[in-house]
């Protein structure tokens, strides 16, 4: 049917909404799905008319021990499975705002294409482009470690706002303490470092493409997605073990893109995010440029009591898997009272789906970085979470 629902080994069967039939729970790779049973079969005059469910809000996004069934009613967050229904109700919410994720019809060859070969002691850069979407390519670097006995865990690798984009990232040129890419590939790792639409080699017009993405965020999300296929593709990876780091706009890029795909096992975020009234007093201006949420602005009057999901829910919809956090005490971008207040959540989040030990956070004293030690404390964290699992 062109859609994202996949079978699992261990589909169940319920009454889900309580209509006196038994509907189907899927767990999949990309998801837990509901499907609801409609009676298709049964005498016509019983069967249900066509219906539009509204968005299931939440006043209080801080609060994710709490879930609404279909009629508005708040019900307590007690289990996995409760956990699950809330969870849904994010990933529904956080389109509202950033726009829906294309479905698999946009999934066309990914069309690999080398266009250059540098070799360094340690591991081969290779510039590519691949296919996002019929008539789209994303330029990007593929960083091979030299010398794999077998496939080795992959990390996609999200930039900065910089100039250089993912050439920073790769090891050429920029801040050393950006570097992550360069560094990650000579620990071993097999890693993808993308262009973000509109920077580096990537031109993108964001409103040329309105009618497709309502926002720079989701189109993002997709390129990841899309990038998470290359890797999946290639010889010298191991799909199970994928991850993915950003610092800054890599950061919250990084945690909007593991949302989204749960092929993602663990997340290093840097200066990445804070709690929507900790952003600059509230004021959301700096997440409404085409690169980012237009709607915030257009829609929800950049106020963070009407965008319809935040940060708590974010990293809470990650959850279980791992989630490693470098939130600076002098961040001038992303406060971090509002980081602690997000963790604190969050880390019950963790507690009830058996994920303790998996969020981690620094909080170095230093401004909007990521310095050199808490990198080797994110990359020792990485490989207890990818290399010994």
């Amino acid at each position: 049917m062109g859609g994202r629902v996949g079978f699992g080994l261990d589909p169940k069967l319920a009454d889900l909404d309580g209509d006196g039939d038994l509907d189907v729970v899927c767990p999949g790779r990309s998801g837990l799905f509901w499907l609801e049973n409609l009676r298709l079969g049964a005498d016509p005059s019983i069967r249900p008319g066509p219906r539009t469910i509204p968005p299931v809000t939440y006043e209080d996004h801080s609060k994710l021990f709490v879930y609404k069934d279909p009629q508005g009613h708040k019900h307590p967050v007690q289990t996995p499975a409760d956990w699950a229904i809330r969870r849904s109700h994010i990933l529904a919410n956080m389109q509202l705002a950033m726009g829906p994720l294309p479905d698999s019809s946009q999934r066309v060859p990914l069309d690999v294409q080398v266009l250059v070969e540098e070799e360094t002691p340690q591991y081969i850069r290779r510039k590519i482009t691949f296919v996002a979407e019929p008539g789209d390519r994303v330029p990007a670097w593929l960083l091979i470690p030299k010398n794999l006995k077998k496939p080795a865990p992959a990390m996609l690798c999200l930039h900065p706002t910089y100039r250089l984009a993912k050439d920073e990232v790769a090891g050429r040129g920029g801040r050393p303490t950006r570097q992550y890419g360069h560094e990650l590939a000579a620990r071993g790792y097999v890693c993808l470092v993308p262009d973000y639409p509109s920077f580096g080699e990537y031109s993108y017009d964001f409103r040329a493409h309105r009618d497709r993405y309502a926002s720079g965020s989701m189109k993002a999300i997709w390129n990841n997605i899309r990038a998470v296929d290359v890797l999946e593709s290639l010889p010298e990876v191991n799909w199970d073990r994928i991850g993915c780091i950003g610092h800054s706009l890599g950061g919250h890029n990084a945690l909007f893109t593991a949302v989204f795909d749960l092929r993602i096992k663990a997340v290093i975020t840097s200066c990445g995010f804070t709690a929507f009234h900790h952003y600059y007093g509230g004021n959301l201006n700096g997440w409404t440029s085409d690169r980012y949420m237009p709607r915030i602005r257009d829609v929800y009057q950049s106020d963070p009591d009407k965008v319809p999901f935040d940060f708590y829910e974010v990293l809470a919809a990650i959850a279980p898997r791992a989630i490693f956090v470098n939130a600076p005490l002098h961040d001038g971008n992303f406060d971090v009272e509002g980081v602690r207040k997000v963790i604190d959540r969050v880390r019950l989040v963790y507690r009830l789906l058996g994920g303790n030990g998996r969020l981690r956070v620094v909080y170095p004293d230093c401004a909007h970085d990521f310095p050199d030690e808490v990198r080797q404390k994110a990359y020792e964290w990485l490989d207890r979470m990818l290399k010994q699992r």
